[in-house]
Parts: structure tokens; sequence; C-alpha cells
């Protein structure tokens, strides 16, 4: 199963790719990282978003998207072209799961990745995308699924 992680950020959508098969992980090349939203009120602008990030789950042969969940209210809200982003991905013809932050720090805590991040070619922002990607798989691997 390839699962993309996917943290939401301003007006960026951080993504890493992790597949399990055979009791390996795995940690595909991918030709994007990132995708920045520009000019979000433009509802052209969502849309190239929507076709680009379609297009890179296609291409990949993704199974699932892991989004990192955000605060609605507060000072730690996520901001309005995040939301815009989420339900944009929400739209794609896959299976969409939002983790909240906390259900990420246990998945890791209960079961530590066993390669350090630095050796998996990834770069240091792309750390929560990859953390969720793995969580959720954990999470699926040891049929927990416990309230999020």
């Amino acid at each position: 199963m390839r699962v993309c992680g996917v943290e939401l950020k301003g007006g960026e959508a951080i993504i890493c790719l992790l597949s399990y098969e055979g009791e390996t992980f795995n940690v595909p090349d991918c030709r994007q990282q990132s995708f920045v939203i520009s000019h979000s009120e433009s509802t052209e602008s969502i849309r190239d978003f929507h076709f680009a990030f379609s297009k890179l789950m296609e291409d990949y042969k993704v199974d699932k998207v892991v989004i990192v969940s955000r605060e609605q209210k507060g000072k730690l809200a996520g901001s309005a072209t995040s939301f815009k982003a989420e339900a944009a991905i929400q739209l794609l013809e896959l299976p969409v799961i939002l983790m909240s932050p906390v259900t990420v720090k246990e998945r890791l805590k209960r079961n530590p990745p066993m390669v350090d991040f630095d050796g998996l070619g990834l770069k240091r922002f792309q750390n929560l995308a990859f953390d969720a990607a793995y969580a959720y798989h954990n999470q699926h691997i040891f049929n927990v699924w416990d309230s999020e």
C-alpha cells in the first residue's frame, strides 16, 4: 500500500510518499515535495492545485492520502488557504484520512521508525508529512483504530 502524508502549512501542501510492501517500508523518489498555492482567492488557482495534486497521486499510484489535521479555531488555527487545499484534496477519488498531530505522536512513540530521518533522502521540511504516512501505516499494520 502506498500512502501520501500531507502537512498543510499556510499556502503550502508538503507531501511525502511512503509504501509498505512485504514487511518493508520504502520512500519512493517523487518529482515534487510540496505544492504552493498562490492566490487562493482565485478559483483557477485552487483548480490548478487540485489537478496537479490529483495527477501526482495518479502517476505514483497512491492508495490513500493522510492529512495532518489542524485546529479550526484559536491561535493555532490553520489558514483559510490550508482548509481550501484540504477540501481540494478530499475531492480526489482516493480515500483521505485526517489524523491529529497527537495521534501521529502516539503512533510514533509506540512504534518509532527504525531509520534515521536524514538517511531517507527527504528534506527536513517533509518530516511531519513522513510521520503522518508512517503513523497511518503502523495504525493499519497493527490494526489500531482508536479515537482520533
